[in-house]
């Protein structure tokens, strides 16, 4: 079910700031940045995104899943909670879920695509990577 860890996502008061010390200080390469509230950063040798949001809050880890209505009810089928979801987010469908231990979760599918960006790493849409 589990296909691999999409982001490990850090909710911080300050974006800019944040991409100061995340970029510009620890080397983490900007991949994508949305209207000052979030910002995809690369590590260097996984897929795996460091993403930055401007809000309260503590860390998540994001697992990609194939379908994430699907994944919800193979989760609850095995014992596992829904606690929020699924939901429309603009690359696909999202939820939280706790296993029977009250682990948090975040279950993501990408059914639409992944952020297109500009130049400056602006997301300007949402789409198939290039070649599909």
């Amino acid at each position: 079910m589990f296909r691999k860890v999409d982001c490990v996502l850090v909710r911080v008061p300050d974006l800019d700031a944040a991409l100061g010390f995340y970029r510009d200080r620890l080397g983490l390469r900007l991949v994508w940045r949305r209207d000052g509230e979030a910002a995809g950063l690369a590590m260097t040798d996984s897929e795996t995104e460091f993403v930055l949001l401007a809000e309260q809050g503590g860390p998540e880890t994001d697992l990609l899943v194939d379908s994430t209505d699907d994944a919800c009810r193979s989760f609850s089928a095995a014992g596992g909670h829904v606690e929020t979801g699924p939901f429309d987010v603009p690359v696909g469908r999202c939820a939280v879920v706790r296993d029977p231990w009250g682990t948090r979760l975040v279950l993501i599918d990408l059914i639409r695509g992944r952020f297109r960006t500009d130049a400056e790493g602006n997301v300007v849409g949402v789409g198939p990577p290039p070649g599909q």
